[in-house]
């Protein structure tokens, strides 16, 4: 009988120790940390020491409380019924699909455990889109209609709510890694009117290039009628050049012959008047009587009679002036 009771209790005893092993084992995954809570006995409370990803961990039961915290990054993605619904700084509503990115500082998993949340999905729900959704709404409703259809401003509102979230959220425990607005969608009445709008700028700047264009147009056209003036003014400033030119060479030879006529004019009037004083003079008869001989030199002159009877006889000139002259 005392052998049978000895065995029921180590039996008894094996069972517990089996169940204690099993209920004290606590691991964690390769992107997890654990936080241990005492319950019972010693310092009560969160230990403040961070357990690290992918080890196992041995705490008595009951004593001892266990909770993990994923350390990876982690992406929330409101869209659809989750969509956020933004006011913009001119009054239109807008439907804005937003991603957020963001990861548990390893650090303050303790202080996460006592302050924030016990879990996972409570920190997620809870703490981090009750802050992004009002914190994000706030810095993007700052923008106006225009304003956030312009990429460069939009992401500029962006980053400063990412921002904004990480000033609030590191206190959480919580690093903001990346906010990002994925899609965004106008009221129907307000969209008609942006596209009608937009119909009408297109049609204003298709007017506008048509009438630069005509300006263009008009310049170019401009430009080739004046070089075309240019050009005909060229030509005949050109011809008129030539023509006085011509008309100033052609009176300078015109000239220089007058005064050439002139001169020989001049000077065979003088010869003449010359002449007519020599005449005048003593021996001008003289003069005459050579110059009338000097002409009849060498020719043969024919003498004929008057009357029934012909007798033909020849005279020598060239004799009676070598007689004449000798006398």
């Amino acid at each position: 009988m005392k052998t049978a009771g000895l065995i029921f209790w180590i039996c008894l005893l094996g069972l517990v120790v089996i169940i204690l092993s099993f209920t004290s084992y606590h691991a964690t995954d390769s992107t997890e940390v654990g936080v241990r809570t005492i319950k019972w006995l010693g310092k009560r409370g969160v230990e403040n020491q961070v357990y690290q990803p992918g080890a196992a961990y041995f705490f008595l039961p009951v004593i001892n409380d266990w909770s993990t915290f994923d350390t990876k990054l982690q992406v929330l993605e409101m869209h659809g019924p989750q969509q956020m619904t933004i006011k913009t700084r001119d009054g239109n509503d807008l439907y804005v699909d937003v991603t957020f990115s963001f990861r548990i500082d390893p650090k303050m998993a303790p202080y996460v455990r006592q302050f924030v949340a016990r879990n996972d999905e409570e920190l997620r729900e809870k703490v981090f889109l009750s802050v992004a959704r009002s914190r994000t709404r706030d810095f993007l409703g700052a923008l106006s209609t225009d304003e956030f259809t312009h990429t460069e401003q939009r992401n500029q509102a962006v980053e400063k709510a990412r921002e904004g979230l990480q000033e609030i959220l590191k206190d959480y425990g919580l690093i903001v890694e990346r906010v990002a607005v994925m899609d965004y969608r106008f009221d129907p009445d307000y969209l008609k009117v942006i596209t009608d709008k937009k119909i009408a700028e297109a049609k204003s700047l298709e007017v506008r290039a048509q009438i630069e264009a005509q300006r263009e147009a008009n310049t170019r056209m401009l430009n080739e009628a004046e070089g075309q003036v240019k050009a005909l003014m060229a030509t005949t400033l050109g011809r008129y050049s030539n023509a006085v030119s011509s008309a100033d060479t052609e009176f300078e030879q015109k000239r220089i012959l007058a005064d050439a006529i002139l001169t020989e004019g001049t000077n065979t009037s003088l010869a003449i008047i010359k002449q007519r004083e020599a005449m005048a003079s003593a021996g001008g008869e003289t003069q005459i009587q050579m110059a009338f001989a000097t002409n009849l030199v060498g020719k043969r002159i024919l003498m004929i009679p008057s009357g029934n009877a012909v007798n033909l006889q020849t005279l020598d000139l060239n004799k009676a002036l070598e007689s004449l002259l000798k006398k």
